[in-house]
């Protein structure tokens, strides 16, 4: 196995990042009026109009020419719930949807998928077709391709799903020649698909698998089977990098059941006959590439190759000078074209055209003060330090307010007792009009984690007057 040299560079010190404030936003009634329809961005892909979005509260799109996102939380025939898979071509958009539901005999929630849904005219009417398969629990897609107008879905439970007559039936298939069987058979637990130039590509639980002829004949690529294999066999993500010079396949390839995989990105220039392995001990969730730059979206960061994977840089945390910031360290999606990077994470998303030099960020939330709204609240509302908005060990909660002036901004933490806990900021400077955020870390004045239960805050906006919230800690 051939390993590749790994450099981990800040590309900046200080990443400058503005949070961009659309000029509109079609929504439904209770949804965010600024951001994406969700914080949580399982997948980003390019359509005729924009990029489309899939988040874990449903599907939204963000249009460049109008500097506006759209939301389809409640367009007709769309599957509910979280969005799983979205592919785009032009004027045409699949996505899968899932959600979760407690199940007696397991005693436990376990997912299900909600189904597909199909539209031809830019999102504008849907088709929905229901999951299949003989169950919906644990059986959701996790990707989508089209090859030569027959649709592919990687499920879970459900296997390599096929349908060549657009989603009125479904034929559960193997990327191998054996009858289906999940339980004895990890290739048969499908989980990533690509369209590479009219060859088709699966990620499985065992391996990398392709077909040549469209699913009638399959190659498999495991870490056992070759001299210089994929560095796992859990194969999370593909993706296909062209240009004048190279013909890549990359994968996000994590550890499966023997001891001796490992976690890595793997790539083949030779349709995979020998692989070489990339980012060795990280995480891979997704993978774009544009030219000859390479993005890796993992748990640890954002990676970019500029020479097709020679070398390797990891993205500073995003953070602004004002306070906004993406605070995770971990990135599920990512989308790359014309030097312009998307990135998709837990804490909302963020787009960079000049390599992460400046950043725009975009996140979901509601105005306050208006349409009823208070003029502060704190989101994730209850809060947990340790599992919330964790980044360098720290969780963070957001305590969201609007200011229609230049202003001052404190605010303060205090206990059941209105015992003063924290200073968030005091006499914090704040250019209006404009909505804002401050973030509180869950500890004391004195670094101490602070114990679960209620606690109110102070807002206190010099010229407006004071304003409470209150948090709920639970760890």
């Amino acid at each position: 196995m051939k390993n590749a040299l790994f450099i981990v560079v800040l590309l900046v010190a200080t990443s400058l990042v503005q949070a961009r404030i659309v000029s509109s936003y079609k929504l439904d009634s209770g949804e965010p009026t600024i951001g994406p329809v969700g914080n949580g961005i399982t997948d980003l892909q390019p359509g005729s109009t924009g990029l489309w979005i899939g988040t874990g509260q449903g599907l939204g799109r963000y249009v460049e020419d109008a500097r506006s996102f759209e939301s389809f939380i409640r367009a007709e025939n769309l599957a509910r719930g979280s969005i799983s898979a979205i592919w785009a071509r032009g004027d045409e958009i699949w996505i899968a949807a899932a959600s979760d539901s407690f199940v007696a005999a397991a005693e436990e929630n376990l997912p299900f998928g909600t189904g597909f849904s199909y539209s031809n005219d830019n999102g504008i009417t849907w088709r929905h077709f229901p999951q299949p398969g003989p169950t919906p629990i644990q059986n959701l897609c996790y990707d989508i391709t089209v090859v030569d107008d027959i649709v592919w879905g990687a499920s879970f439970g459900g296997g390599l799903l096929k349908s060549a007559d657009g989603g009125l039936t479904w034929e559960q298939t193997t990327p191998d020649s054996l009858v289906f069987d999940p339980n004895s058979h990890l290739n048969h637990r499908a989980f990533s698909t690509l369209n590479a130039d009219g060859v088709l590509w699966v990620g499985t639980a065992a391996g990398v698998n392709k077909s040549n002829d469209n699913g009638k004949s399959w190659t498999n690529y495991n870490h056992t089977n070759q001299q210089n294999p994929i560095s796992g066999n859990f194969v999370v993500a593909l993706a296909h990098q062209k240009t004048e010079n190279k013909d890549i396949i990359w994968a996000a390839t994590w550890k499966a059941e023997d001891l001796q995989e490992e976690y890595a990105v793997s790539k083949t220039e030779n349709g995979g006959l020998t692989w070489t392995i990339h980012l060795e001990g990280i995480k891979a969730q997704n993978i774009d590439t544009d030219g000859a730059n390479v993005y890796v979206a993992t748990h640890e960061g954002l990676y970019k190759s500029p020479d097709y994977g020679e070398t390797w840089y990891l993205f500073p945390p995003i953070k602004d000078r004002t306070g906004e910031a993406v605070y995770t360290i971990e990135y599920y999606s990512v989308y790359a074209h014309d030097n312009t990077v998307w990135v998709g994470t837990a804490d909302g998303m963020a787009r960079t055209t000049d390599n992460g030099y400046s950043w725009e960020i975009f996140r979901a939330f509601k105005q306050t003060g208006q349409a009823g709204e208070p003029r502060t609240y704190a989101y994730p509302n209850p809060f947990s330090p340790k599992r919330h908005n964790e980044l360098y060990g720290e969780g963070h909660v957001r305590l969201q307010y609007n200011i229609q002036n230049d202003t001052f901004i404190t605010i303060k933490v205090y206990d059941f007792a209105m015992d003063l806990v924290a200073t968030v900021c005091e006499k914090k400077p704040r250019s209006g009009p404009g909505d804002y955020s401050e973030v509180w870390n869950g500890k004391n004045d004195y670094g101490d984690d602070v114990a679960n239960g209620p606690y109110f805050y102070s807002l206190t906006i010099e010229g407006d007057g004071t304003f409470w919230g209150k948090i709920l800690i639970v760890n």
